[in-house]
C-alpha cells in the first residue's frame, strides 16, 4: 500500500492557509519578490512583517527556495 500522506514542508500548508488567511501561492510569490535574500532573511521577513510563526515561515521558505532551484 502506497503512503499518500504529504510530508516535508508542504505538510504545513493547510494550517498556514487557515491561520494566515492567504493561499500558499500568495506566500510563495511574496517570497520570490524578496529574492535573492537568504533563507533566514526570508524567514525573518515572514515572522516580523506578517506575524508568522517560525515553523510555518521556515516551511514556506524551504519549499519556495527548493522550487526556485528546479
Amino acid at each position: 500500500m502506497a503512503d499518500t500522506a504529504v510530508k516535508g514542508p508542504a505538510s504545513y500548508f493547510p494550517a498556514i492557509e487557515k491561520r494566515y488567511g492567504k493561499p500558499v501561492l500568495a506566500w510563495q510569490e511574496l517570497i520570490r519578490r524578496h529574492l535573492p535574500a537568504k533563507h533566514m532573511e526570508l524567514v525573518a521577513m515572514l515572522k516580523n512583517d506578517h506575524g508568522m510563526g517560525h515553523g510555518h515561515a521556515n516551511a514556506l521558505v524551504a519549499h519556495s527556495l527548493a522550487a526556485a532551484r528546479d
